[in-house]
């Protein structure tokens, strides 16, 4: 039987998970904490809150003595302790080296930086976690170190350059967040249900409004989720539905445009998401992307090696 090697940590903003991880990047044994960062005091008693949120998942973890290792928005401004960016192009050994310890019941937890790039125009970009589960990805599958746009979705997605299994840069799209405050606080949420219902077609129908006409603007695409419901061409159960397929349509036209046009896509996260985009790439027609579950612990397990 495999025995622990590391224990991992993806903290993010609203949740944490802990695993402890074996020799080859597979997980034993899995904890789960809605103690995010965003959810714990900021500032002074900052640190203190971190270190008690850990105490209460893991602390029996603790007399393994187990090199410990973080990613996500733990190491940000309003984590357990600030790490700063690295810089895109990034690979795994960059990342390892920009990790800074914070002291758990007398070992070092290791916080792992996040990546920063800018675009042509000079515009900055971050991500905080995402760039573990891109090097996971990569370390399940070295094939698309070469050459490959990695998509992960969810609330800001991300559509990362791969080339030389290095990270050379990358595009956030705030799609997930958007839907959120669209779908809840929104004038367009008041003819929308209370309670989610699929609806593939209306989400059909927003994808290829986004792809054959997003010349007219997302905003105005955006009015026109209520006015569609509003004179009856969509059922008030179909708009939610429609709106993600906008979003998500707008977010593929985007990034269809700006990535090398021979680097094969990939998605990479939660499956059913991923297959919301797989679905919506159909209807740019697309050949089937590879899908791949979330990888943080195997990038996790990678990053341990060079710490």
């Amino acid at each position: 039987m495999s025995k622990a090697e590391l224990i991992g940590l993806d903290w993010g903003s609203t949740s944490l998970r802990a695993m402890l991880i074996d020799a080859r990047g597979q997980v034993l044994s899995e904890r789960r904490s809605a103690q995010g960062a965003s959810t714990l005091a900021g500032g002074p008693a900052g640190p203190a809150a971190f270190a008690a949120a850990l105490d209460e998942l893991i602390a029996d973890w603790a007399p393994l003595g187990l090199p410990m290792l973080a990613c996500g928005m733990v190491g940000s401004q309003h984590g357990w302790r600030e790490v700063p960016y690295a810089d895109c192009p990034a690979d795994a050994q960059a990342l390892a080296a920009g990790a800074l310890a914070v002291p758990w019941r007398g070992h070092a937890l290791r916080l792992l930086p996040g990546l920063r790039c800018e675009s042509a125009a000079g515009v900055p970009d971050l991500m905080r976690g995402e760039e573990t589960q891109l090097l996971g990805a990569l370390t399940l599958a070295p094939e698309l170190g070469a050459r490959s746009c990695v998509v992960m979705p969810g609330t800001h997605s991300k559509w990362a350059r791969v080339v030389d299994g290095g990270l050379l840069g990358f595009a956030t799209h705030l799609t997930g967040e958007l839907y959120a405050l669209l779908r809840r606080h929104s004038v367009l949420a008041r003819l929308m249900p209370s309670e989610d219902f699929s609806d593939p077609s209306a989400f059909a129908a927003g994808v290829r409004a986004a792809r054959e006409r997003g010349e007219e603007g997302l905003s105005h695409q955006l009015f026109a989720v209520r006015t569609l419901g509003l004179g009856g061409h969509l059922a008030g159960s179909a708009l939610p539905d429609y709106l993600s397929g906008l979003l998500i349509g707008h977010e593929l036209r985007a990034g269809l445009a700006a990535r090398d046009a021979d680097a094969p896509l990939v998605l990479v996260g939660e499956p059913a998401l991923c297959q919301r985009y797989a679905s919506a790439l159909a209807l740019f027609d697309l050949a089937a992307p590879r899908l791949l579950p979330n990888t943080a612990a195997l990038g996790l397990w990678r990053l341990s090696q060079s710490c």
